[in-house]
This record gives structure tokens, sequence and C-alpha cells, in this order.
């Protein structure tokens, strides 16, 4: 069994690590994480059943846990073999919102739902009720080389989507593919006052530098209105609570009050017929819990910073233009992140040209980077970026472009001692 980022780290939620203002130092406050970490952890089960607190899987679902796709808390990946399936790791769908009607749902929901399939492709279905479709990549090379001579690889990822159970897709579909991202650090990054992240935004890049990052601006169930976006890889959620529910139904199936209805469009009756866990399936004392233990997963603290190859590598990272996103600090955080929070265009290459909320279809958020070099500690693998393309950290970055290119032009002027520099200060962190 892999270890959590906490247990590698040998944290286990230290106060003032995972929340500047929510320090846990009260026994509930203890028994309130363990009880979050269960229901985080283990699977859910089909409905009815005698464990009657974690029953109500699906109808159709992806994932029987939170663990399946968050394994130690950390990062996601695409399938590594052809035998493995799409586990931790979504494919998000959409249609263009066209009409006034597709707008108004587009306005809630980030993105006009497919016609039968929804927002989310679910995989699988309880008892005899078939999965939506099996999703499996392809990929194609792509080359290039550094300016040194050396070459290099990269592999673009074409995604397919076989044995629809429920007709066809839409002919103008959108496809978005996306790993799990990883959740350390998650409840500092909810406590940065909204001031400090609309500070660093520059939309119109009146500073010259190429980069100008903006706010999504994402609807907050909970509040009823229009708010700041802070998670998932467009800034399309707001909280972790949010994210957490739309996780809880979109990916194992399990309603909330914030999410109270089942995973299944008008269309799938067969689907809607299926018993239930109980309304909602995961009461709101539980739900706090999991957003407790969530909120609670403590950040990363870098490591060897006293090193003189991390150092270098430090100055190479600002020098190459990396700090422009992935900022330095935040004057509320007691350690960086390494990210704005905000939306960047990078470029063709990595658009996945299904846009949500004010996030256009090539934007993206800038992902924090603490922890980035525990993920193969933690999970095994070094696949990085939305859909887990690049399989290490030089290839994510030669997959920047957008907003992104001048710091990979930098990168690929480099000799081997200042890439090896570099790439030993991000797995510092």
């Amino acid at each position: 069994m892999r270890p959590t980022l906490a247990i590698a780290l040998g944290l286990l939620a230290t106060p003032g690590l995972a929340s500047s203002d929510d320090e846990m130092n009260n026994p509930q406050q203890h028994e309130d994480f363990a009880v979050g970490g269960a229901f985080f952890q283990q699977p859910w089960v089909i409905a009815p059943a005698s464990t009657t607190a974690r029953d109500g899987l699906g109808p159709l679902f992806k994932a029987n846990s939170c663990l399946s796709c968050h394994i130690g808390h950390g990062r996601g990946h695409p399938p590594l073999s052809d035998a493995e399936p799409f586990l931790s790791i979504e494919v998000k769908l959409a249609v263009p919102a066209a009409t006034p009607a597709q707008q108004a749902e587009a306005a809630t929901l980030g993105a006009a739902p497919v016609p039968v399939y929804g927002l989310h492709l679910q995989p699988f279905g309880i008892r005899d009720l078939p999965g939506e479709g099996t999703p499996h990549f392809t990929y194609t090379p792509v080359t290039g080389q550094f300016q040194d001579g050396t070459r290099y690889t990269l592999q673009k990822p074409a995604l397919h989507i076989t044995g629809l159970h429920y007709g066809p897709l839409a002919a103008d579909t959108q496809f978005s593919a996306r790993v799990a991202p990883p959740l350390p650090g998650m409840g500092l990054l909810a406590d940065i006052p909204e001031a400090e992240i609309l500070a660093n935004a520059d939309p119109d890049d009146h500073n010259g530098d190429g980069v100008s990052g903006r706010p999504n601006t994402v609807w907050d169930i909970a509040q009823q209105k229009d708010v700041l976006g802070r998670f998932g890889w467009k800034a399309n959620q707001p909280s972790i609570a949010q994210q957490s529910a739309d996780a809880f139904r979109n990916d194992i199936g399990i309603t909330t009050h914030l999410f109270p209805a089942q995973p299944c469009s008008a269309a799938q009756t067969a689907c809607q017929s299926l018993p239930d866990g109980g309304q909602p399936e995961l009461p709101d004392d539980l739900l706090e819990k999991v957003v407790f233990h969530v909120a609670h997963q403590p950040a990363p603290p870098p490591r060897d910073t006293a090193d003189p190859q991390v150092q270098s590598g430090r100055k190479l990272f600002q020098q190459a233009g990396c700090a422009a996103c992935h900022v330095p600090a935040f004057p509320s955080l007691p350690q960086s992140p390494y990210t704005d929070l905000l939306l960047h265009d990078m470029g063709v290459a990595l658009a996945d040209n299904r846009p949500e909320f004010a996030a256009s279809g090539s934007e993206w958020r800038t992902p924090p980077l603490w922890g980035i070099g525990l993920t193969e500690q933690v999970n095994g693998h070094t696949r990085f970026l939305h859909d887990g393309r690049a399989r290490n950290l030089l290839e994510a970055i030669l997959w920047h472009g957008g907003e992104g290119e001048t710091a990979k032009q930098h990168v690929l002027a480099m000799n081997p001692s200042d890439r090896d520099a570099l790439l030993r200060f991000l797995n510092s962190l």
C-alpha cells in the first residue's frame, strides 16, 4: 500500500499546515477528521444494503469511493496499460450553449449538457444497468529538440469512447479528460482572501509580460450567486464542499443536499427506476466531515531548500518566467502553493475546446506545485497535466504554449545542467 502525502511527510493534519484559521485543536475535530476519512476511503455499495450509512452507489457511476480516484490523497493518472480502466481520470462532456435554454443551463452548470448523457461520462452501472460507454486513449508522437540538439518525444492523446449504450453522442459533443487532482493544501487555498487572488489578475496584460491571468466566475449552489472559482482544472468550483458534493454525485452516484438528483438523465428511465440509499444518500453532517477531512490534508513543505542545485533551480524557475503564473507567495499563506488560482490560455496543443463558466476551451487554472516532487513516492507514477499526457515534469513544461510559450522557450534554451537544476527544484516542492 502506498503512503498518503501526509504519511510520506510524517504529517497528519498538523495544525497550521492545513488551514490558516481552522486548526485541529480539540478531540471533536480529530474525530470529525477520522469519520470524514472513513467515508472518503471506504467503498459505497448498492442499495438497499445492511450498510445503510454507505449504500446508494450509482445507478450510474465511475468509481465506488473517493480514494479510488485520489489514491493516497494524491494525483490521478490515465491508464498506464491497455488493461487498466479509466479510474482516476474522468471524462467531462458538453455541447455548445447555442440556445437560450442551453445558455441558462450553462450559467449554473458551467456548460450545456449533452442530450441523454449529461455532463459526465459514467462507464459503469449497478445490477443489469449498462454503463454509458468505455473511454480509452490512443497516442501519437510529437517530436522536438532543445537548442543544444537534444531530441525529445512527447505523446499526444486522442480520446475514444466505445460501447455507447444509450445511443450516439451529439455530433457537436465536446470532451475533456481530466485526472483527479492532488488534495493536500486545499484548506489553505480555500482560505486565501479573494483580494489576494484578484491582485495577481492581469486580463489585459497591462504589464506586457505576455501573461494575462484572469479569474473564473462560477455558480455557488449554497449561496445561489456567482462567485470566484478556486478549485478544479478550470477553477470551475467555488468551494471544497461543492467540489466534493459534485464528485460524490457525478463520480460515485451519491446524492447530497447540493446535488439531490440521481445521475440519470430524463431519457435514462431504467436508471431512474432503481432504488436509492436515501434522500440525500450522504447527509449534511457526513458531507461536512468529508469536507473537513479534505480541507485538513496538510500542505507538503518544500525539501532540501539549502541544496545548491535546488537554489540554482529556483533562480532558473524565476528567470524563465514560470513564477508569473506559479506565483511564489501569497501574503496570507505560511508557504507557497506555486499557483495564482487564475485562468491562463495555454495554447492550442493543450486545449480541450470545452468552455466551462468563463474559462475558454484553451484556458486552465494554474495547478499548485506543492507536493509535486512526491508524486512517484505516493502514487507510483509521474504523469502530469490535466489529462496526464506528460510522463514527467520536463514533458509537462514542453507542452506549455500560449501564455506559457515564453517560459517553455527559456527551458528549450537551457543546457543539460540547468535543466537538471530546474527539475531538481521542482522535485523539492
